[in-house]
């Protein structure tokens, strides 16, 4: 089974998640800050990352950022999933280096479609 990190500071966010997860044959290893998140994708290698981008202590545009410039970079899909749907918002989290995004609230039976996607059109870049 595929370890997928989940960094999502919300404890109810973090359970739809990974029971999504879950529900598609994943492993979710979690992190509730992007410090945390930083070091678990250094040390887990995971295929691929959900970003939530409002955390504690360094945000999502950050710990993306920290992640991209480490050894765990190479080229892991990091999909920000946040509320953040503002005006240049996206165009700003894609920017930092996320491969894609999707807004919240989340739709636990249709989100792994919307994860597939990503990490397809990812892959094909």
């Amino acid at each position: 089974m595929k370890k997928v990190l989940v960094i999502e500071d919300n404890p109810d966010n973090a359970k739809i998640i990974i029971y999504a997860l879950h529900r598609a044959g994943y492993e979710a290893i979690h992190a509730a800050t992007g410090e945390q998140g930083v070091e678990l994708a250094i040390r887990e290698l995971p295929p691929f990352i959900l970003m939530d981008i409002n955390l504690p202590g360094i945000d999502g545009i950050e710990t993306t950022r920290r992640i991209r410039s480490s050894k765990a970079d190479g080229d892991i899909p990091i999909i920000a999933i946040t509320s953040f749907a503002m005006a240049g918002d996206r165009e700003r989290i894609l920017a930092a280096g996320c491969s894609g995004y999707i807004e919240k609230p989340i739709d636990p039976l249709t989100i792994m479609d919307q994860i597939h996607r990503i990490i397809k059109e990812h892959s094909e870049s």
